[in-house]
């Protein structure tokens, strides 16, 4: 896929740290996953993306647009759903949306009809007439996602998205999410949760204190362990993982009764068949296990 964000040599430096150390990026216009802790720099690559910072040196493109050079052009082409909670409360939803699809360039009408349309997408058709301040944390993040699409960027930001969610809420935002690809929308996820990028995203970028740690795709990163996880359930675990050692496999098993055996090809795989099926046991799961965003993290150099 061809780059929706270039950037070359981008440094931000503040009084006593830098925040971003020569960072070379080529964004796919997919779903990319920016992920770093708190301070890795990720803020400061979105103020900078928006125009709203000016790197200290090197250049950054966004949609073939050169920020530096018309940051108001790059802006037109990206949607910002920040982290912080910044909507009028005394506001309806459907009235902060309109605002922002006018805001993007849209006529009062089409706005408003825009606004209609992408508040049903994300869930909140028959809240649009309510006022902001009477929305759970979840509406006000759909409020907040449904205002960064509603003008069609090309490109959205998307700081934190599911901050604040329980777990349901959570699936809905990532469920939308990885809709937006669906319209021709290129998505960037800065999140410290890594399961977030893992689920939806197509791309990794990670940082950390300012420098790239990782830009790569997601599928290159999460590559199989040579470990396979087998579930027979909790009572027959100690039994297979017995009759599994027995036959000179490295097996561990967790408090749930899951077992990780080690195996070097198709013929470990065929021996853990055989012996399930000697003990006479129901498989419930087997299934190789791959790297996880952590360790990928935890093992930079």
């Amino acid at each position: 896929m061809a780059s929706i964000v270039t950037a070359r040599g981008l440094t931000k430096r503040y009084p006593g740290v830098t925040a971003l150390d020569a960072v070379d990026l080529d964004l796919p216009a997919g779903r990319v996953g920016l992920v770093g802790a708190n301070g890795a720099g990720k803020t400061t690559l979105f103020r900078i993306l928006l125009g709203l910072s000016r790197p200290d040196a090197g250049e950054v493109e966004v949609c073939g647009v050169n920020v530096a050079d018309d940051p108001i052009g790059a802006r037109t082409q990206i949607g910002y759903m920040p982290e912080h909670d910044c909507l009028p409360l005394d506001q309806t939803a459907a009235d902060v949306v309109a605002t922002f699809g006018e805001l993007g360039g849209l006529p009062v009408r089409a706005a408003r009809q825009r606004a209609s349309e992408v508040l049903d997408l994300v869930g909140l058709d028959e809240a649009r007439f309510r006022p902001v301040g009477g929305f759970s944390t979840g509406m006000r993040q759909r409020t907040k996602l449904a205002q960064a699409i509603v003008a069609d960027p090309q490109l959205v930001l998307l700081d934190e998205p599911t901050a604040g969610l329980d777990p349901s809420g959570r699936e809905e935002m990532l469920a939308l999410v990885d809709r937006l690809g669906s319209f021709g929308i290129a998505v960037v996820l800065a999140t410290h949760l890594l399961d977030d990028v893992a689920r939806v995203c197509d791309h990794v970028v990670m940082l950390d204190a300012g420098k790239l740690v990782t830009d790569a795709p997601t599928e290159v990163l999460l590559h199989q362990t040579g470990t396979v996880t087998v579930d027979v359930g909790p009572s027959d675990s100690a039994a297979l993982e017995a009759a599994l050692t027995a036959r000179g496999l490295a097996v561990t098993i967790d408090d749930a009764g899951t077992l990780e055996v080690t195996v070097t090809g198709d013929g470990d795989l065929d021996t853990i068949r055989d012996v399930i099926a000697d003990l006479d046991l129901a498989l419930h799961r087997l299934t190789n296990r791959l790297t996880s965003l952590d360790d990928v993290f935890t093992r930079r150099p």
